[in-house]
């Protein structure tokens, strides 16, 4: 009997840990479907570039994390009204400014919280599953960046693309 309680004590903290790491490993999953889902109404126009809770950053500095939850876009996965809940996001998508979105098209960064994280102290930079456990509510489950192409104008998507990201030289 004190064989099996030694070991019992031994196995129980690596049991509670592939817990929270698979708790974790699946919260990341569906903030990942989160993120793709918010950039493909953008890419489609369901969200409008213009919207106030789609922010532009000056090119010059790092977009910053979000201080309230206003200017973010709620993911509601469960039966509740609101976005409070442990199974609910908030989404962040941040543009650069300087030309028009819809004639040039823009990078993108995309930013998925936690609903119940801690506003007024979150942090940019992506969690990791490995060694995160339950994780860090105040770091963002997920972050990418993506290019949205143009809606209007006539440019193809590469095209815009080319013209961001290469330097114009004169004759």
């Amino acid at each position: 009997m004190i064989v099996v309680s030694v070991l019992m004590i031994a196995v129980a903290p690596v049991m509670a840990f592939s817990v929270a790491t698979r708790v974790q490993a699946r919260r990341i999953e569906l903030a990942t479907q989160a993120a793709r889902t918010y950039i493909d109404a953008l890419r489609v126009g369901a969200i409008k570039s213009t919207d106030t809770r789609f922010p532009a950053e000056d090119d010059a500095k790092v977009p910053a994390a979000p201080t309230s939850p206003d200017p973010l876009y709620c993911v509601n996965l469960d039966e509740t009204a609101g976005c409070a809940g442990s199974k609910e996001f908030l989404v962040q998508g941040v543009r650069p400014t300087g030309n028009n979105p819809t004639n040039t098209g823009y990078s993108l960064i995309v930013r998925v919280y936690r609903a119940d994280a801690p506003f007024g102290s979150l942090t940019t930079g992506q969690q990791s599953v490995a060694n995160s456990g339950i994780g860090n509510p105040k770091a963002p489950l997920v972050e990418m960046k993506t290019e949205i192409p143009p809606t209007t104008g006539g440019t193809s998507a590469y095209q815009s693309l080319r013209d961001r990201t290469t330097k114009k030289t004169s004759p």
